[in-house]
């Protein structure tokens, strides 16, 4: 099944890898017994790294599987906006 971030997947993918070697850097700050100042401002910079992610995944869904849900109608229309409304909430939450 293809996903509204399918067309991009490699970029998310990569962006997540880095994401990756940013938290394995926070665990060498803490090992290392790093400035908290220091590892809190990269906890900082690896949150909103995810948080463009997710804005992007979210784009992606509301482009893709929300508009193709509202082109078709029904009652599928209503959950994917039910769906996309509530993981804007989770987001703006965290």
């Amino acid at each position: 099944m293809e996903r509204g971030y399918t067309s991009h997947k490699d970029d998310v993918q990569r962006r997540l890898r880095r994401i990756e070697g940013q938290v394995r850097g926070l665990e060498r700050m803490v090992e290392e017994d790093a400035y908290c100042i220091d590892i809190l401002t990269q906890v900082s910079a690896v949150t909103r790294a995810l948080q463009a992610v997710a804005v992007q995944l979210l784009g992606d869904h509301l482009d893709h599987c929300v508009r193709n849900a509202i082109a078709s109608g029904g009652p599928d229309a209503d959950a994917k906006v039910r769906e996309a409304t509530e993981a804007v909430e989770r987001l703006v939450r965290s």
